[in-house]
């Protein structure tokens, strides 16, 4: 089979996330201009990452959102060369978007 055939449509499952994580989520530099390299160990640092598709019971998050998860809750999968994270919708810590109302005070 060639690798035309091979390609096959994906459908997310019940409460199941594909996440792309940012690309800031690599190296970092603290307030002070210190480089802070991406294998620096961080204890129970969560990170941010952009929904790329979602499952039909997922009611909190939308397609393009930024989601904040912890990365110990997380499956690594590789589609069609690219790599992604693979969550459920109750490992989430929050959810940033636009359409969402300003009730904490708090802004990316």
């Amino acid at each position: 089979m060639s690798d035309v055939d091979d390609k096959l449509p994906i459908k997310m499952l019940n409460d199941r996330l594909l996440v792309r994580l940012n690309k800031e989520d690599g190296e970092r530099t603290s307030s002070g201009g210190i480089l802070i390299p991406a294998t620096a160990q961080m204890a129970k640092r969560l990170i941010w990452g952009e929904v790329v598709a979602l499952g039909q019971n997922v009611r909190s998050a939308e397609i393009g959102d930024r989601v904040l998860f912890s990365p110990d809750d997380r499956y690594e999968v590789e589609v069609q060369g690219d790599d992604y994270i693979m969550l459920r919708e109750r490992d989430l810590h929050a959810v940033a978007a636009h359409r969402i109302e300003s009730s904490t005070g708090l802004y990316l």
